[in-house]
């Protein structure tokens, strides 16, 4: 999944204090009920503000400082269209985020798990019923990452 930063692709085993703390403030605006329920919204596709706030069952003041806060971490962008802004996604990563989360709670519900290698070389117990009872979601799985794969680049 990851970009290949550096030649990486992985993410790095260790991260400085800095970007802990960008990865602590993306997680805690994921946190939210209804700033999920915008990103979901967003992943279907770009929306003005009115219509997000109908979608979502919001203010549309309150949906317009969500978007403050989601736009300044780097998690949704905004174009302006005519006198009116139509936000969406800042890229495909916040979609794999928003469908890594749905795929990670699919799981607890199925009571799977994705092993590391590491830890299915050790003999996990447990494994081999985890991988049979996640089949079905798995499969659910391959359809989320090639829909994550076919969101357009958006406008920065």
């Amino acid at each position: 999944m990851g970009h290949g930063v550096d030649g990486r692709t992985t993410p790095a085993a260790h991260l400085d204090a800095d970007a802990a703390a960008t990865i602590a403030a993306t997680l805690q605006a994921l946190a939210t009920p209804s700033r999920l329920m915008i990103l979901t919204r967003l992943r279907q596709g770009p929306c003005p503000v009115g219509e997000l706030a109908d979608a979502v069952g919001m203010e549309q003041s309150a949906v317009s400082h969500q978007l403050r806060l989601l736009r300044a971490l780097g998690l949704v962008t905004g174009s302006r269209r005519g006198r009116r802004i139509v936000y969406s996604l800042y890229d495909t990563h916040v979609a794999q985020l928003l469908d890594e989360a749905v795929y990670h709670i699919e799981h607890l519900r199925l009571g799977a798990r994705d092993l590391p290698d590491a830890a299915e070389a050790d003999g996990e117990e447990g494994a081999g019923e985890a991988e049979e009872a996640a089949g079905a979601a798995r499969g659910g799985a391959a359809a989320r990452t090639r829909a994550a794969a076919e969101v357009k680049p958006l406008s920065r």
